[in-house]
């Protein structure tokens, strides 16, 4: 599946899922453009050829998002993978929580999606890719502000591609279970402070809704997405597909 020619911009690009996604896009011929906060992790990527240009910013501030995107140049591929989760009981969960949530997950993806449109509509190819999690399909306890920005974030993707179906941009979302990222070794990490569980005995706990019992490699999401931007999948838009062996149907 050559991407040859095509300039992808992956948020959130500098480790786990979005390194992931990079490192594969690259490969696969893509220019890859990584957007993230931590300059270290982005610079990387790109010294180890796994990306070509790395671009700074913090995906919450919306001007400052839009500029970076404005700044990357005219793309083909957008990957919306930057986001993140915070844990509370519902009754915990005040305004400011469910805020950031929001503005982390989905708000990040309404500003970089708006303003990578226009090149993404004058492409012959373009590709919008939204990374939500299975958080999107089901609910999870004590994650109620993330379930709820990650299901708007499957609300937005089936909406516009509804809207842009009539144009060359397709638009699907990757809904991830627990992978083997950063985030679920704090997952990992929260659950032994918690509960003194050991780390084997947390991340059991974890894995024990995926029939396959195992958490998903980020390698796993990258060729769904790689997929989702090849030619063959020029009629697959508005979908949600489930990395996560079985966890969802």
């Amino acid at each position: 599946m050559s991407l040859k020619g095509r300039h992808a911009l992956v948020t959130g690009g500098g480790r786990g899922i979005g390194a992931a996604i990079s490192a594969s896009l690259a490969a696969a011929g893509a220019e890859v453009t990584v957007l993230g906060r931590t300059r270290r992790s982005l610079d990387a990527m790109v010294e180890a050829g796994k990306a070509h240009r790395a671009i700074t910013a913090d995906v919450t501030d919306g001007e400052a998002l839009a500029a970076a995107v404005a700044a990357a140049g005219p793309i083909d591929i957008l990957v919306n993978n930057a986001g993140g989760a915070e844990t509370a009981p519902f009754l915990k969960s005040g305004r400011d929580l469910y805020e950031r949530m929001m503005a982390l997950n989905l708000y990040s993806a309404v500003a970089a999606t708006q303003a990578a449109l226009p090149a993404l509509k004058a492409s012959q190819h373009g590709r919008i890719v939204m990374i939500a999690s299975t958080a999107a399909l089901k609910g999870y306890p004590y994650v109620s502000a993330y379930c709820a920005a990650k299901h708007a974030v499957l609300g937005l993707t089936r909406s516009l591609a509804l809207e842009l179906a009539a144009t060359s941009v397709t638009v699907n979302a990757i809904c991830p279970g627990y992978t083997e990222t950063d985030m679920l070794q704090d997952s990992i990490a929260l659950i032994m402070e918690k509960t003194g569980r050991s780390a084997e005995a947390a991340r059991a706990s974890l894995v024990a809704a995926n029939p396959q019992k195992r958490a998903i490699d980020p390698a796993e999401v990258a060729n769904a997405v790689l997929w989702l931007c090849s030619e063959g999948a020029a009629s697959v838009t508005g979908q949600a597909i489930a990395i996560a062996g079985g966890e969802v149907m």
